[in-house]
Order: C-alpha cells, then sequence, then structure tokens
C-alpha cells in the first residue's frame, strides 16, 4: 500500500466530519462539498510527515477554505435581497440515513443556521470550530489572523447573537410531530384561533421563494401576522398538492410536492409545546435535485 493510498484513507475516515464542519460554516451542502474537494487537494500537495493529528488539520485547513469562501462570498454581494435559506437536510421521517446522520451529528437546525448567515465571517468560523466542534483557541487565532484572546472574543460575540436569536428546539419529535400536526390540521380548515394556540407569540415564518417575485411575504414575525401568512400559503397553494412528513435538520417537517416534483419544504422550530420558528423552502432551483418519492 503506498503513501497516497495511505492518505487517501486517512482523508476519507474524516470526510463526515469535514462536510459537517463545512456546512455549519456556509448553510450549503454543495459549498460544503466543494470546501471539502478543496481540502484533500491541499492534503495531497502538501507535506505531512510532521502531521500528528491529521483529523485536527484538516479541520483547520476547511475552516480557512470556508473563511475565504465566505470573505468572497461577503464582497461579490452576490446573495438576494429578501430572504435566502440555507439549505435543509432533507430525510424520511423515520429518520435520517448514515450520511446524513453524521452530517447532523450536533443537530443543527435550520433556525441556528439562518442566525449564522447573520455573522461576520471571522465571528461564524470562531464559534463553528469551538463551540459546536471543540476546536481551541490557539489553533483557531491563526485561522483569523488574530490572538488566541481575540479569538475567544470573536466566538464570544457570536454566542450571544445566537443564543439570542436562535431557539433550542424541544427534543421529543413526538412531541414536536403534535405540534406541527395541529398546526397543518387548523390551516387546512381556515382555522384562525387553532393556529394561533400552537404559534408562540414571537413565532418568525421565514419564506424563501428564489429570485422570482414572492407569492406572498419573504418575513413575518408574530402569532397573528404568521398565522395570517399560513393561511394565504395554504390557499395559495391550491388543490393536487401532496405533503409527504419528513425530518428536515433532524426536525419536524414536511415536504410538498405537485404531479411529483418538489414544490415546497417546511422546516418547524417547536420549543417550549409552540412553534417558534416556520422556514419555507419553496425556490424551484434549489428544490430541484429533491425527490419526494425517496421520502415514501
Amino acid at each position: 500500500m503506498n503513501e497516497n493510498h495511505l492518505l487517501a484513507e486517512g482523508f476519507e475516515a474524516h470526510r463526515g466530519h469535514l462536510r459537517a464542519v463545512a456546512y455549519r460554516m456556509l448553510g450549503s451542502l454543495s459549498e460544503a462539498d466543494d470546501a471539502v474537494q478543496e481540502a484533500w487537494l491541499r492534503l495531497s500537495r502538501s507535506d505531512t510527515g510532521a502531521v500528528e493529528n491529521l483529523g485536527g488539520w484538516l479541520t483547520t485547513v476547511v475552516g480557512r477554505v470556508c473563511l475565504d469562501m465566505l470573505r468572497s462570498r461577503t464582497a461579490r454581494r452576490e446573495e438576494p435581497l429578501g430572504v435566502r435559506l440555507p439549505d435543509p437536510v432533507v430525510s424520511r421521517a423515520s429518520g435520517p440515513g448514515p450520511e446524513d446522520q453524521a452530517l447532523l451529528a450536533d443537530s443543527v437546525g435550520l433556525a441556528l443556521l439562518v442566525v449564522l448567515e447573520t455573522l461576520a465571517p471571522a465571528e461564524r468560523l470562531a464559534f463553528v470550530l469551538h463551540d459546536l466542534f471543540a476546536v481551541p483557541f490557539d489553533e483557531i487565532a491563526p485561522i483569523v489572523d488574530r490572538t488566541p484572546a481575540a479569538a475567544r472574543q470573536l466566538a464570544s460575540r457570536a454566542r450571544r447573537r445566537v443564543r439570542g436569536a436562535a431557539p433550542v428546539p424541544d427534543a421529543d419529535l413526538a412531541r414536536q410531530r403534535e405540534v406541527v400536526g395541529a398546526f397543518l390540521a387548523a390551516a387546512r380548515e381556515g382555522d384562525f384561533k387553532g393556529l394561533i394556540a400552537v404559534l408562540d407569540p414571537d413565532v418568525v415564518l421565514r419564506a424563501d421563494y428564489g429570485p422570482a417575485p414572492a407569492p406572498a411575504a419573504r418575513e413575518v414575525h408574530g402569532a397573528a401576522a404568521v398565522a395570517d401568512q399560513a393561511l394565504t400559503f395554504s390557499r395559495l397553494s391550491g388543490p393536487g398538492l401532496h405533503a409527504r412528513p419528513a425530518l428536515v435538520n433532524g426536525a419536524v417537517g414536511v415536504v410538498s410536492s405537485r404531479e411529483g416534483r418538489p414544490y415546497s419544504v417546511l422546516a418547524f422550530t417547536v420549543a417550549d409545546g409552540r412553534i417558534v420558528a416556520i422556514d419555507i423552502l419553496a425556490d424551484p432551483e434549489r428544490l430541484s435535485g429533491l425527490d419526494p418519492a425517496d421520502l415514501d
């Protein structure tokens, strides 16, 4: 077995972890794969003879790659106006497959990823690497060109933003399904009071329709406004829509399709028995790779 083969084997052993890091950094599955591939290219061109901890070395490399990608994204201002949700990880209601389990090992919900999108690139890296993957600040500091103390401050600022804006979902999936089921039934029946009963007073609804003109509001706050929007969305969906239960980033969600083609992905964040966030991806281009039949 030659050295290149051993190197490839070592890299493959860490691929799932590296993809999880990149996904949390970038909020994009395709960009996460690109970052992991770039890490492999850098590994194959490097002298790793003195590397004692390959996993740690690769994690910092992926962190550098993702930081560059985030900074480039910000400089190009490529994000469209309005809401753009991170890529959801959609799996069967019975549970994610082995690949998704690795990706969602820390139960990173869409609500958390939405908040991470608001952080500065260096803050996001410091928070993700330290708080989610326990990378020491001594190793984070060189990546962001700061001292360890300054890197700690970056993570602390990010942590305050996350704690204030990213709700922690209830762990009980059965309870989540009960609450989401009540919400969907009320929406179908046009039951405004029924919707209000399962919505947190400060609930937020975010809808990503892509670059096309939005058929309804892209972001709505408050139980009454979200209930109105839910009824509007239900009416706009029209007949012939088939809804399948799913897990979206490990939490209860719904995938809707029409004539076999994906129409929308709804992700619900349920905390303390009420819905605190609803994230809707209804961008046809970004949904094109999803096959709803895979969820049956």
